[in-house]
C-alpha cells in the first residue's frame, strides 16, 4: 500500500484556489448586477429621451430580464420589435463595458416581448397541428432569435421537432411532422 505525501505548498494552492472560489460572486450575484448596470444605462437614456418609465429587475434561469414599463414608450420598441432589437443590443454593449463578460440579457419594453410571446405560442401550435394533419412540414415567417427560441420551446412541448432554416435577417423555423 502506498501512501501519498502532500507537500505545504501542495495544500497551500488547494487552500488559495477554495479561497478564490469563495470570493467569486455566485452565478445569481453576477445575473444580479448584470440587471443593475442595464437598469442605470437605461434610466440614464430614459432621462436623456425625456421619457417616463419604471425599471423592473428579474433573473430568469441564466440571465438577467429587464422590463421598462409604463408611460408612452412604443418608441423603443418600434415596427415589429426593431428598435428594442437594437436598445437590447446597446444595452448588453453597456453590461459588457462595464463587467468585461459577454451578456444575454432579455430587455421587454411596454410588455411587447410578453405579447409577442403570446402571440408566437399561439402561431407554433397552428403550425403543428398543421404539420400533424398534413403530414408535411410547415415553414414559418422570418423572426428574430428570440422569436425563433419561443417557436422551438413551444413546438417541443408539443411533442414535435422543429428546426431552423435560412440565413438572418430571413431565418425561419420549421416545424417537422412526427415520422
Amino acid at each position: 500500500m502506498e501512501v501519498a505525501r502532500v507537500s505545504e505548498s501542495q495544500v497551500e494552492d488547494v487552500t488559495t484556489d477554495a479561497q478564490a472560489d469563495e470570493d467569486r460572486p455566485s452565478r445569481l450575484d453576477r445575473l444580479e448586477h448584470e440587471g443593475d448596470v442595464a437598469a442605470d444605462f437605461l434610466e440614464d437614456l430614459l432621462d436623456i429621451a425625456d421619457l417616463d418609465g419604471d425599471i423592473d429587475m428579474d433573473v430568469d434561469g441564466n440571465r438577467a430580464v429587464v422590463s421598462v414599463v409604463g408611460g408612452q414608450l412604443q418608441q423603443l420598441v418600434g415596427r415589429d420589435g426593431e428598435v428594442l432589437e437594437a436598445l437590447q443590443e446597446l444595452t448588453r454593449l453597456a453590461v459588457y463595458r462595464e463587467t468585461g463578460e459577454r451578456s444575454r440579457l432579455m430587455l421587454d419594453v411596454a410588455g411587447y416581448r410578453a405579447e409577442r410571446r403570446e402571440a408566437l405560442t399561439r402561431a407554433a401550435e397552428e403550425a403543428v397541428a398543421s404539420a400533424k394533419e398534413a403530414g408535411a412540414p410547415v415553414r414559418l415567417d422570418p423572426m428574430t432569435p428570440f422569436e425563433r427560441k419561443v417557436v422551438h420551446d413551444a413546438v417541443a412541448a408539443a411533442g414535435l421537432v422543429s428546426e431552423s432554416e435560412g440565413e438572418e435577417p430571413n431565418r425561419r423555423v420549421v416545424v417537422l411532422p412526427t415520422s
